[in-house]
């Protein structure tokens, strides 16, 4: 069974403002979808996971292309 999280969810799970939540969405960082009569923003825990590992991911692959330039 999928788990949708509330934008503020999102924002505490990452530590960062709603501003920045709905940053990371707009730009399609983070997919997010709307639902509901007013557009209720929401983002499948998965998709959360995802993101997050994409970050980890790209952070290691800068780490090793900084230390080959070093090397």
């Amino acid at each position: 069974m999928r788990q949708f999280l509330t934008l503020p969810d999102v924002a505490e799970a990452l530590n960062i403002s709603m501003s920045q939540t709905r940053a990371l969405i707009n730009r399609g960082d983070l997919e997010g979808i709307q639902i509901g009569g007013r557009g209720q923003w929401r983002v499948e825990q998965a998709k959360l996971d995802e993101y997050i590992d994409r970050l980890y991911a790209e952070q290691r692959q800068s780490r090793e292309q900084k230390a080959q330039q070093n090397a």
